[in-house]
């Protein structure tokens, strides 16, 4: 592997060197994706219908918490790949789930939408450095990449909130639920170096804490949603 995969990557207010456990908060909190994944598994296995679909998104949650850790203790290139790419899969994975489960969209259809949704996703940031006319990774500390996210959450939800019967709308106000939590979970993440004078540690653990909320209850919502459609 060339020596530029094992180059430092300096990117949080907590960690001041190069060592393994620089950024202690930030390594330790991946452990709620962990709590977010087992709690997910122990949900499905108590409904009455297996999910396979929801056992696949917590498998992902704890790949996530995973790959997180890694990054966030040998903090460089490889491990930032670790980090970003099962974040990016748990997103792909269940806007694919949420439009066939939420919205009934064929098959096909939902495929169509979910490559496309990648395309906009992976160029969205560039798109936002056209716009502003500087790094919005840069002004957001990475948060910029998550908007899309937010925005198919958004759109989802409030589909679904106006779309069916009783059941849907409830997944659908459910997730419009999550994608607030989400927003105040990217807050966290956007204010990590803004804050490192008045708080050393920073506030990326945070992001972690709240994200893994976030997993938890977007499986779970789809979980429920499938429980009563039986």
């Amino acid at each position: 592997m060339d020596a530029s995969w094992f180059a430092p990557v300096m990117a949080y207010c907590e960690r001041l060197d190069g060592s393994f456990w620089a950024e202690p908060l930030n390594a330790v909190s991946n452990g709620a994706f962990l709590a977010a994944a087992s709690v997910a598994v122990l949900h499905e296995r108590r409904g009455d219908r297996r999910d396979p679909a929801a056992l696949v998104l917590a498998g992902l949650v704890a790949v996530v918490g995973i790959g997180s850790f890694l990054f966030h203790t040998l903090a460089n290139r490889w491990s930032m790949l670790a980090d970003v790419i099962p974040i990016g899969l748990f997103i792909y994975a269940y806007l694919l789930l949420a439009l066939r489960r939420f919205l009934d969209v064929s098959s096909l259809m939902a495929i169509v939408v979910t490559v496309a949704f990648a395309a906009f996703n992976l160029s969205f940031s560039a798109l936002a450095d056209r716009v502003l006319g500087q790094s919005s990774a840069a002004l957001s500390n990475g948060s910029i990449d998550y908007v899309p996210a937010v925005l198919a959450l958004v759109i989802v939800g409030g589909a679904s909130a106006v779309s069916g019967g009783p059941a849907r709308r409830k997944a659908g106000l459910s997730l419009l639920g999550v994608a607030v939590l989400f927003l105040l979970s990217l807050a966290c993440r956007t204010i990590d170096h803004t804050v490192c004078r008045e708080f050393a540690s920073g506030t990326h653990f945070l992001w972690h804490l709240l994200n893994a909320a976030v997993l938890y209850l977007l499986i779970a919502t789809a979980l429920r949603f499938r429980e009563t459609e039986a």
